[in-house]
Parts: C-alpha cells; sequence; structure tokens
C-alpha cells in the first residue's frame, strides 16, 4: 500500500537492574533531544518540579539526556522534548502504521503540474491569540529556502516560491519538483508564527532559546529546570473542537534520562509513565500482560519483538579502505553474521533482526520479494569462507567500533566479532568516546562500525539517500553516505526516486527494485537488526497506551520526527486515567 494524502516478583526486577546497572543514559536506540537552560515564567532550579497533582500529570522520560533549556523548533539537536508536537505542529502527520499522511495544520493539499497548493485549517490560533493565518506557511516555507542553516533547506531546495492569499498557500517549484523531499518538509517541518519569528534577528532565527514559544499545539510550556520541563494543557488547541482530541491529563512532565537502572526502576515505581528509554530485559516485566502475574506494564506488542522497528542497526564497512572495499569480503562479513544471536542473546527478543534490504518493516511494500530472493542473504558461515577466500582477505586485522556507553550495541559487537573470527576474519572490538566515534564515521577514519542512522520514513527514498549519497567529501558531516561508497548510476537513481511524484507507483517501484538489487550485490552497508520503538508504560496512574490491535494504535514515542510528525500525539490524547485501585 501506497501513501496517499488523507488524511515473577521482584526478584525478576532485581534481575534487570543487575544487567543494565551498567549502562549509562547514552543508551545507542534512544535518539537524544534535550537542551541548554532557563524557564519560561519561572528561574531554573535543581529541584524536582512540585505541586503537580499526580492524577492529572503524566510522567514521560527516555528523550531528553541534557537540562532542557531550548524551545526554537530548528534547533533539532538542543530543543527540549516536546517543542515539536506539543508546542509547534506540522501541516500533515505521517501514519507509518496505516502508511498514510493525515492533514494537520494543513487540511488538504493538491498537485497542479509544478505547483502544490494546500489549505491552511481555519479556525486555528497561535497560543498568543493571533489567528494562523497562511501567511505564517509561506513565511515558514520562504525561511527555509533563503537559509542555508535551516535543517530543512534541503527539504525546499527545489522550491521557487510559496506565496498566500489569506488561508490558500501556493507553492510553486523550479522544473521538476522533489517530491520526496516536499513530502518530508510537509510532515517534518514545524510551521511557526511569522508575528514572532519575524523579529529575531538573523542569527537567531535557528538557535535563539525561544523560552516562551508561541505554537499552536495542545500544550503551553509551563516551568523547568535542569533535570525536567513540564507543560500545561492549551485549553484553546484547535483539534479539541476540530477532531474531538484532547488529553486527559492536565501537565506533562518530561525527566530526563537518567541510566538504564534509575529508568527502570523510575518506570516500575509508577513514577514514570511513559518511557521511551531503553530498557534491557523488558520482556521479562511484560510476560503476563494485562493479566494475572505481570506488572502492570505495557509494550506495543504484547509479544516479541514488543516494540516497533525504529531505525536499522547496518554494520557499516569502510569502502574506501582495504579489505573492506572488496565486495566479496563485505559479502564474507554479511553470511558470517548471525542477528538472531544478537536480537536474543543481547536483546531478549525485543528486536527483530533486519531484512537483506535493510528497509524497516513499515516499508515492506516496497521490498522486490524476487529481488531479495535472488540476491538476499543469510547467516552460513560455509558461504562466508568461500567468499573470504575469493576477496583475497590476506589475515589483516580490522576493529570494529561503537561509542563506549552503548552497552547494547557493545554486547552486539562482541557477538559479530566472535562470529567473523570463527570464519578467519580477524577483527577486535573497540570503544571510543562517542565524540570520537562520530569523527571518525565522519571522516572516514575507521575499519568497521555499526550505526543506524537510517530511520523509520514514509519511503525509501531518505533510506537509499543514506546509502549512495555523492559527492563524498573530507569531512561527511552530514549522516550521509559514511560508508564512502562512489556509485554514480545508483546517486542517479535516488535522484530519480526523489523527483518522481508519488503517485507514480510504477516508475517507482521499477527505481526502488533496482536500487535493491543493487544495494544486494554490492552490500556498501550490511543491514543486522531493527533498533525498536523502545516504548513501555506503566498502567498505575494512565491506561490505554499504544498499542497493536486497539483502538489506539499509533506511534508510542515522543523522540524528535515521532513526535509531532508521526502519530504520537493521537497516542497521548487517547490515554485515560486509570480506574481507582479496589480496597
Amino acid at each position: 500500500m501506497r501513501p496517499k494524502t488523507t488524511a515473577t516478583g521482584m526478584a525478576a526486577i532485581a534481575l534487570i537492574l543487575a544487567v543494565s546497572t551498567a549502562c549509562t543514559s547514552s543508551s545507542s536506540s534512544s535518539p537524544p533531544s534535550g537542551g541548554a537552560k532557563s524557564s519560561a515564567g519561572s528561574s531554573s532550579s535543581s529541584a524536582s518540579l512540585a505541586g503537580f497533582p499526580r492524577s492529572q500529570t503524566l510522567y514521560t522520560s527516555g528523550t531528553a539526556y541534557a537540562p532542557p533549556s531550548n524551545w526554537n523548533p530548528f534547533n533539532i539537536g538542543n530543543m527540549a522534548t516536546g517543542t515539536q508536537g506539543l508546542v509547534y505542529e506540522p501541516l500533515f502527520l505521517y501514519d507509518p502504521i496505516k502508511n498514510t499522511y493525515d492533514p494537520w495544520l494543513a487540511s488538504s493539499g493538491t498537485w497542479n503540474g509544478n505547483t502544490y497548493t494546500m489549505q491552511v485549517r481555519n479556525g486555528v490560533k497561535w497560543s498568543d491569540g493571533t489567528t494562523l493565518s497562511g501567511a505564517d506557511v509561506a513565511y515558514s516555507i520562504n525561511l527555509a529556502m533563503t537559509n542555508k542553516n535551516s535543517p530543512f533547506n534541503s527539504n525546499v531546495s527545489t522550491v521557487k516560491s510559496a506565496t498566500a492569499s489569506r488561508n490558500t498557500v501556493t507553492v510553486t517549484f523550479n522544473g521538476t519538483p522533489g517530491y520526496s523531499d516536499w513530502q518530508d518538509y510537509l510532515w517534518k517541518a514545524p510551521v511557526v508564527p511569522q508575528h514572532v519569528w519575524s523579529k529575531l534577528a538573523p542569527s537567531q532565527l535557528f538557535l535563539a532559546a525561544n523560552t516562551h514559544p508561541v505554537g499552536t499545539g495542545p500544550m503551553l510550556l509551563d516551568t523547568f529546570n535542569s533535570t525536567e520541563v513540564a507543560y500545561k494543557d492549551n485549553t484553546n488547541w484547535w483539534a479539541v473542537s476540530q477532531l474531538g482530541l484532547s488529553f486527559k491529563f492536565k501537565y506533562l512532565v518530561d525527566v530526563v534520562n537518567g541510566s538504564n537502572n534509575v529508568e527502570l526502576s523510575a518506570l516500575s515505581a509508577g513514577q514514570i509513565d511513559w518511557s521511551n528509554n531503553f530498557l534491557p530485559g523488558i520482556n521479562q516485566l511484560v510476560s503476563g500482560l494485562n493479566g494475572a502475574g505481570g506488572y502492570n506494564i505495557s509494550t506495543f506488542y504484547k509479544k516479541a519483538p514488543y516494540m516497533i522497528s525504529a531505525n536499522t542497526a547496518w554494520l557499516e564497512p569502510n569502502t574506501t579502505k582495504a579489505p573492506m572495499s572488496n565486495v566479496n569480503f563485505r559479502k564474507a562479513l554479511a553470511y558470517a553474521i548471525n542477528p538472531q544471536q544478537i536480537v536474543q542473546a543481547v536483546y531478549g527478543g525485543i528486536v527483530q533482526a533486519a531484512s537483506p534490504t535493510g528497509l524497516v518493516p513499515t516499508l515492506s511494500s516496497y521490498v522486490d520479494s524476487n529481488v531479495v530472493r535472488q540476491f538476499g542473504f543469510s547467516y552460513n558461515p560455509s558461504l562466508a569462507k568461500q567468499y573470504l577466500a575469493k576477496s583475497g582477505y590476506s589475515g589483516q586485522a580490522i576493529t570494529l567500533e561503537v561509542p563506549d556507553g552503548w552497552t547494547d550495541w557493545m554486547a552486539a559487537i562482541q557477538v559479530i566479532t566472535s562470529d567473523l573470527n570463527d570464519v578467519g576474519i580477524k577483527c577486535t572490538p573497540i570503544y571510543p568516546q562517542q565524540t570520537a566515534r562520530n569523527s571518525d564515521l565522519t571522516s572516514g577514519n575507521y575499519d568497521l562500525a555499526i550505526d543506524n542512522n537510517a530511520s523509520m520514513d514514509s519511503t525509501p527514498w531518505s533510506y537509499f539517500q543514506r546509502v549512495y549519497n555523492l559527492p563524498i567529501l573530507a569531512q561527511q558531516t552530514a549522516q550521509l553516505n559514511w560508508e564512502r561508497f562512489s556509485s554514480p548510476k545508483d546517486w542517479s537513481l535516488v535522484q530519480q526516486a526523489g523527483s518522481t511524484a508519488l503517485t507514480d507507483t510504477a516508475k517507482l517501484d521499477s527505481i526502488y527494485s533496482q536500487l535493491e538489487s543493487d544495494f544486494l550485490q554490492q552490500l556498501p552497508e550490511i543491514p543486522l537488526w531493527y533498533n525498536g520503538a523502545w516504548f513501555q508504560g506503566n498502567n498505575q496512574y494512565w491506561t490505554n497506551y499504544p498499542a497493536n490491535g486497539t483502538s489506539n494504535e499509533n506511534t508510542p514515542v515522543m523522540w524528535y520526527g515521532y513526535l509531532g510528525a508521526m502519530t504520537s500525539v493521537y497516542g497521548l490524547a487517547q490515554l485515560k486515567p486509570a480506574p481507582p485501585v479496589k480496597s
């Protein structure tokens, strides 16, 4: 289906705590957001935020790794959890489960040649009482167009102009539109108020702390300190009357992420309601879910894999260095590794082994099964040895790196290096600090690494863009082609896909089929497993969490790119107060 514009006891806990004690707050699989400074209407404090009635407050955690201090929706690396989604909103939401685009601040959008026209929703007000207009939307688009520092500049690279007539916005493109880039803009980029943003100095447009944010979203910034940020209900949120959505909690407090054992203790004690932290061994607590013997902890799936697949963990070879530059050596790597052992031994079944293409399960409709049957790979040490012999590998030692403290990945590469050594590849795991690891990947100063920057998206376009993007620079600062693989033919195919209308499914199927075929024969990246969209909900105070097969089948995470872009806001709106415990 293609997208369309539419809308058991304490012993178990003790065991898990023991397993997770060594984990740090820099878990590999919890995309961080978070921030830097002081408060909206109150002073910063290191003390815990107090005075929020427990029965009216949802406590969340697992997204922020630094004190909240920035509510600029363009400052993606530093903005506090909730900036996009609770305060600022996009034009559409992408639903990865239904594979649809839901109208949000835009009530509709249509193509006519190289012009895209959208209607901005009537009856929406900014939190300062000003009416949202088409001019705000056109301003937000032009802001991205005219500023290279905007994180959305590349999404509008083919836009010629954006103009507004009342609530009708007309976007004209230069020649062939960049359909995929533009579609991503529609559901990922925030709309900001022109009457506020136009007063900012150019140097502050994408960096200002914005500690008194004016948005259209369901919540208002209340207060914050070094460990938490609190939002309160926006009683004038447009979706209450127009979509029948409302939050049953009055306050949402997001707590800065602690170590895994601290997070698990807080969740099991009911101090955290909604956790997006990676919690090793959580499967032991959800057995007996919704029945006697469980711990009253919810996950998206009631059994393995428990979590939605969020992104692809690749074995990333530096293809500019021997022996990784040899395709037969890369095939030897692929056949030598047993992802199922990682799934079970490292993750306890809460993730899935990746398909050979690496496309996440929500994009399975784009996978050409005939191509996978012909060129796909699976664990086979005998074949690994055959390809190793063909590669001319001379026994040189190589390294495989992941950041120190990313304990799940550290355990995973112990499995991987053991598998590689079993077939004759001399590989040693190393654990540089995260900044050093990032520098290694961006500069090409590594042999093998694990990477997961190919996240859930609405089409395979961004996945293959990450694999094949050209040119290759001395410093690959963007998360593109860190394996430094050069294939002008495939980069041209990616560009063709990006400039093909999403309604032309036959052409897109043909392009993606060819890209999958080339990918599997070249193996510039070797998909291993899918990191989960980590989610655990404690039912002590709130129930009806997002779950498969229920009325609340929505994305259950508050990471950037999910809250305020996918359907996590629906998931929050369907939470219900837990019934009183009978004495």
